[in-house]
């Protein structure tokens, strides 16, 4: 994983799971992958998701739309620990 990139609303209701995340989560998400950016953009009415970026610039993105804050972390350790097989790229 090259970048981690976290978009939310600041008010929207489907992004108060990702921002609850944020605001308990983000500091042990930070020290477990040290050497990765990670990046939180709040736009207003934003649809939540995360993107990751890996080698050769292949990105993957997960919707967090509506999810409870245990559910954002679920799908963002996805992110962190799965890079897309060829496949998928």
């Amino acid at each position: 994983l090259k970048e981690l990139r976290i978009h939310c609303s600041q008010s929207a209701l489907g992004s108060k799971g990702t921002r609850d995340f944020v605001l308990n989560q983000y500091a042990v998400l930070k020290a477990a992958n040290p050497s990765v950016p990670i990046l939180v953009r709040e736009a207003q009415n934003v649809e939540a998701r995360v993107f990751g970026r890996y080698a050769n610039g292949v990105e993957r993105k997960i919707i967090l739309e509506n999810l409870d804050e245990s559910s954002v972390a679920n799908k963002i350790q996805q992110i962190v620990q799965t890079a897309p097989s060829a496949a998928q790229v």
